[in-house]
């Protein structure tokens, strides 16, 4: 019996490259996508999810997606140029570090809030979390996934954003804008692994979910995530929208074939744990960032 992509382990594998790029095969993913998940057939009820994905999206991703929109017209319209202008993440929030800490926390609670909602919501509708992919199998065979999509996606990415913002198509991106305290790397970590777990769970575990539900084209479904995830990092430049774009195809593919949630939340978190954490450090040493 040939093992799963999603449960082989990296370490194990004498080909992790050619394992991800099996796991990854469109019509592989397609295949499993669909077999796994079947549209609603009341009209009524399809109506509903309509409306409730409209509703989940426009308290969470899809509403930063629109501000992000705006907030790159902005940069685009101001009379500095894109690659001169920053784009700030994790900001203070105020001059008293009691008060800066407790903004931050709520921070990461409205990110908790975001990965929870969709479990919610789904479980009234008779879907689990294991339907999405949180399964507690095989952890270090997840956790390896999540390292080895980590370097995929990281790697090129920081290539990426220095080529945009070299070439002008990017914002300058400080990913920690908090003052220097006992609590910032403990803030920059919970907010890395909020990151992971919001996005992960709902732009990829419950909108592929929803989308199958309401009758969406498995190739519409990974375009639509896609580009979700590309809007809301737009305030970062064009080179952040379609790096994100294409971190968003990869996972959903990885998805779709595997329904692994874990690997993606691990690498999301770990991308923005170097991300934040780099950056605090390695800022006021060196040009480049």
């Amino acid at each position: 019996m040939t093992t799963p992509p999603g449960d082989a382990s990296p370490a194990e594998s004498p080909g992790v490259n050619g394992r991800l790029r099996r796991a990854l095969d469109p019509r592989e993913a397609f295949a499993r996508y669909t077999a796994r998940f079947a549209p609603v057939s009341d009209p009524h009820v399809r109506r509903l999810l309509i409306a409730e994905v409209v509703v989940v999206l426009l308290v969470t991703f899809g509403l930063s997606g629109l501000y992000a929109v705006l907030d790159l017209v902005s940069a685009v319209l101001a009379p500095d140029d894109l690659a001169d202008q920053t784009a700030a993440l994790n900001v203070s929030r105020s001059t008293h570090s009691w008060l800066d800490l407790a903004y931050q926390l709520l921070g990461v609670l409205r990110l908790t809030a975001w990965a929870l909602l969709p479990l919610v919501v789904l479980a009234n509708t008779g879907i689990g979390p294991r339907a999405v992919g949180l399964v507690r199998d095989r952890p270090w065979r997840q956790l390896g996934w999540g390292l080895a999509l980590t370097a995929v996606i990281g790697i090129p990415g920081l290539a990426l954003y220095l080529g945009a913002v070299a070439t002008g198509f990017n914002l300058q991106v400080s990913a920690s804008g908090l003052t220097e305290t006992w609590w910032r790397p403990i803030v920059l970590i919970l907010s890395a692994a909020g990151n992971g777990a919001a996005e992960e769970i709902l732009v990829v575990g419950y909108l592929l979910v929803r989308l199958r539900q309401i009758g969406v084209p498995p190739t519409v479904a990974l375009i639509s995530t896609a580009v979700l995830r590309g809007s809301y990092h737009l305030y970062q430049g064009f080179g952040g929208g379609v790096g994100n774009l294409a971190m968003g195809i990869v996972f959903a593919l990885w998805w779709m074939r595997t329904r692994r949630l874990w690997p993606l939340i691990v690498a999301h978190t770990l991308l923005d744990v170097v991300a934040f954490l780099g950056y605090a450090l390695l800022a006021p040493h060196v040009t480049w960032l």
